[in-house]
């Protein structure tokens, strides 16, 4: 049994419970942050859908990212940082400042706990939307070389992240005082869903079951949050991970109308809704013009987002999964869950 003490931030996130979960497979306590305690039950009962009841050997931190209170107990007394917990698309953020402010402060403030801890490495869970945004159609697959362009159309989370990821390199080459980081920047991340509380991505999956009119012509990679959890660890304590980045994805892009076939050639009944129309680009357009959310899609009609994995399989022997079995395991969890029309 390995008693080194893991910090997971954002214990009520997705790809954070997966990383929870291969944690404590492999054997780690884990310490995680929370923003209010009383969610403590939910995301044991979570982990308990993931097949783990960690008992004491997970515990509990009150901790926000605007705020300096929690952190340091957090911190105290853990070989590694998984540090996930930021802001992410709910609707709520009016302002610019509501994207940024929490994710670069939420970054520093993370980091500064973690170097007065003493602990050996921070992983930080960025995004591909800190390597693709604001970028022309590209000839080639993104890597772990490109950034996002800031001065292109870039969505407030696509900067936020970009700036977010920035600040902790930064504040690493300046301020870390040995401290390592390295980075994760996954694709849409889907994945066995382990309750209502899902990220983002998995409503795409959810829409097409529930029977969404058509898809647009967009195109997006995917990683299975199981194998973006193994990458996390690897990251963590792989010698070769200090200071590098890491983009997953597991294999490429894919039209969105693509994942409506791949539904329904392997989910049988359950994809008796998901519809393989494509809605013309002129219609987005059109729709553009009232409704907020399509004008945000217009920048990405027709652009190809493909991007490659191969510098974490080549480093760190990283094999993720497939793009199709991603897809139909989300799609599997939903339907189990009962979760599929709600």
């Amino acid at each position: 049994m390995n008693n080194e003490t893991v910090l997971v931030t954002g214990g009520t996130g997705f790809i954070a419970q997966h990383c929870m979960l291969a944690l404590l497979r492999q054997g780690y306590r884990v310490r995680t942050t929370v923003r209010s305690l009383a969610r403590e039950a939910e995301v044991r009962a979570q982990l308990k859908v993931g097949g783990a009841e960690p008992g004491e050997r997970l515990s509990f931190v009150r901790a926000d990212l605007v705020d300096d209170a929690g952190w340091a107990e957090a911190a105290a007394g853990c070989r590694y940082v998984l540090h996930g917990a930021s802001p992410t698309p709910s609707g709520e953020q009016r302002h610019e400042d509501d994207w940024v402010r929490p994710a670069v402060d939420g970054n520093l403030r993370v980091l500064r706990a973690a170097r007065d801890a003493g602990v050996k490495r921070v992983v930080l869970t960025s995004a591909f939307g800190a390597i693709c945004a604001g970028h022309k159609d590209m000839k080639r697959p993104f890597d772990e070389s490109d950034w996002s362009d800031l001065s292109g159309e870039v969505w407030l989370y696509q900067k936020s992240k970009t700036l977010a990821e920035r600040a902790a390199w930064d504040f690493i080459a300046k301020e870390g005082r040995g401290l390592e980081l390295s980075a994760v920047n996954p694709v849409g991340v889907l994945g066995p869903v382990l309750g209502a509380d899902y990220s983002h991505s998995i409503r795409l999956i959810k829409n097409l079951l529930d029977g969404q009119f058509a898809t647009a012509k967009i195109n997006c990679g995917f990683a299975d949050a199981r194998d973006v959890a193994d990458l996390h660890l690897l990251a963590m304590a792989h010698p070769a991970a200090r200071g590098e980045r890491f983009l997953a994805t597991g294999g490429e892009s894919m039209w969105m109308v693509d994942v409506a076939k791949v539904l329904r050639r392997r989910m049988g009944a359950a994809a008796g809704k998901v519809s393989t129309r494509v809605l013309p680009n002129w219609v987005i357009r059109l729709g553009a013009l009232r409704d907020p959310v399509m004008r945000g899609i217009v920048p990405l009609l027709g652009v190809t987002m493909n991007a490659t994995s191969q510098k974490a399989i080549r480093l760190l022997q990283w094999a993720p999964r497939s793009q199709e079995e991603a897809i139909v395991a989300t799609a599997e969890s939903l339907v189990r869950l009962g979760l599929v029309g709600q």
